[in-house]
């Protein structure tokens, strides 16, 4: 190993570049003739750089969330900050502080996990807010109008946050809020236009659709933040991240809505559920896995665990097993299912990805 190699080594590792762009760089470097002397033998550097290289190409989604503990700490004074605050003062009180923090630790310092806080905090204070105002009408307005008037505060307060600190998460709060008013006025549309109650069972089939679909412009959005930065080094992969956060589980459960309750037929925690529903899920679960794996986004893993155990559950209990056996049988295999995809994941997904064109891995996060 060179002297260059390890500088890089130790730039990948600090974050400054990605693992990747490393390997990438080195060969442009070496197509050109251009190298450095090694240095003295080192078994144990060796060893040491081979470890940090295993552990940089199996660690492949790399949000920057912590740059390092310094961030820790500032994000736990924050957020201590925040709850003495909102204790004493309330909502009026907290959003000042909040933006003054954001000014200081967000726009000048640029720390990664406290601009997070800041914008979960300022995304807490709308929600409360917004509350505040609406339950006023709680008897008066329907569930939809509602809904509608609460989620009508996010976008504006969440956009100007983005503007003014440019944090990833406040633009996916953002594009998720936009998502959740244009599904919740469809579906007021549908009531008044229709004459029917989406809150009744026999139109559960439209509601799950409508999510459906919103959850599809949601993933879609994420996609195009992904394939405009297959490398993930700027901060659109960030926001694509997020919104593959808030997407995944959207997906799964508009889809495990579709087939546990559209018949009737209740969910898998009341014992109604069939055979075949159980199967349906796990298939559905295992097509979000299948998709995680081609987009390299382990949200689409994590966001189907519960469905998964559920229709595991949903299975024993057709075929008569006892509660003792049944729970601790799902629990192991959701476990299982865990460790086995996190431990291969890279094996998995260079196996996945060698079976698709060109034409689409070219545009997706490279395999290792």
């Amino acid at each position: 190993m060179t002297e260059l190699n390890r500088a890089l080594a130790g730039a990948a590792e600090k974050g400054i570049i990605s693992a990747r762009q490393v390997s990438d760089l080195e060969a442009y470097l070496a197509d050109r003739g251009i190298s450095f002397g090694p240095v003295a033998p080192d078994a144990a550097a060796d060893r040491d750089d081979a470890a940090f290289d295993a552990r940089a190409a199996e660690d492949s989604e790399q949000p920057r969330f912590v740059r390092g503990f310094h961030d820790i700490l500032i994000t736990i004074g924050v957020v201590v900050v925040l709850i003495g605050l909102w204790g004493l003062g309330g909502p009026f009180v907290t959003l000042p502080v909040i933006l003054g923090l954001a000014e200081i630790l967000v726009r000048r310092q640029r720390l990664a996990l406290p601009s997070v806080a800041l914008t979960v905090a300022l995304v807490h204070w709308v929600g409360t807010t917004s509350l505040l105002f609406v339950s006023e009408h709680d008897d008066a307005w329907k569930p939809m109008v509602f809904a509608l008037a609460y989620l009508s505060a996010f976008p504006i307060p969440l956009g100007l946050f983005y503007w003014r600190y440019r944090v990833p998460l406040a633009l996916a709060g953002l594009m998720v809020s936009v998502a959740l008013i244009c599904v919740v006025a469809i579906l007021l549309a549908f009531e008044r236009s229709l004459g029917i109650d989406l809150a009744n069972d026999d139109h559960f089939m439209l509601l799950a659709l409508t999510v459906l679909v919103g959850a599809l412009g949601l993933f879609a959005t994420a996609m195009r933040y992904d394939v405009s930065d297959p490398q993930r080094v700027t901060a659109r992969s960030d926001t694509a991240f997020w919104l593959h956060l808030a997407a995944a589980p959207a997906l799964l459960y508009s889809l495990i809505g579709l087939v546990f309750v559209s018949n009737g037929r209740g969910t898998w925690w009341d014992g109604q559920a069939g055979l075949g529903q159980a199967i349906a899920a796990i298939l559905i679960v295992a097509l979000f896995m299948l998709v995680g794996l081609v987009i390299d986004r382990r949200a689409f893993v994590t966001s189907g665990l519960l469905s998964l155990g559920g229709a595991i559950w949903t299975m024993l209990n057709q075929t008569g097993a006892s509660l003792d056996n049944y729970v601790f049988v799902a629990f192991a295999a959701v476990g299982v299912t865990v460790l086995f995809i996190g431990i291969f994941w890279q094996k998995l997904r260079r196996i996945v990805m060698n079976l698709l064109p060109e034409v689409i891995t070219a545009r997706l996060h490279a395999a290792p």
